[in-house]
């Protein structure tokens, strides 16, 4: 039942009323017309109610593409393939490599997997402190979130 349905109900039944011209001194008059009454005030209150819930579930996508946009910057990791090569600096080819961007300045970097096990690091260009996890970690938290998300449903 949408909120129409329920509005038009309400609208309905109070001109039913007015149109039977039900007596408000008896005692069936008066209850008919409190509950004619109450209907309309819960068909007010379940329009209000669905209204804010639009108005939340907009905020939450909102708030979700924001989060995902962020989650994106900061874990963003690029694995280079074999024919690929790093032009961040000079590499060794056998070794596997990461490349990170620094939020602050721009500068990209490249990590091998040791100084990705270190969690953190400051930008050779900006000094900032650039944290990150590995991207079996992050595997594992983007599938525990998605297993979160399927169970919420």
């Amino acid at each position: 039942m949408d909120k129409m349905d329920v509005a038009r109900k309400a609208a309905y039944l109070q001109g039913l009323a007015k149109g039977l011209e039900i007596d408000g001194t008896t005692k069936e008059g008066k209850l008919l017309l409190a509950l004619v009454s109450a209907f309309g005030d819960l068909a007010e209150e379940v329009s209000d109610i669905e209204e804010a819930w639009e108005e939340l579930d907009e905020a939450i996508d909102a708030l979700d593409e924001d989060l995902q946009a962020l989650e994106d910057d900061f874990y963003s990791f690029e694995e280079f393939d074999d024919d690929e090569e790093c032009d961040c600096c000079d590499c060794d080819d056998d070794e596997e490599l990461y490349e990170v961007t620094c939020p602050e300045c721009g500068e990209t970097v490249c990590l091998d997997a040791d100084m990705l096990d270190e969690g953190s690091m400051n930008c050779p260009n900006c000094d900032n402190l650039l944290e990150f996890i590995n991207p079996e970690e992050l595997d594992e938290l983007l599938e525990s979130e998605d297993d979160e998300e399927k169970d919420g449903e």
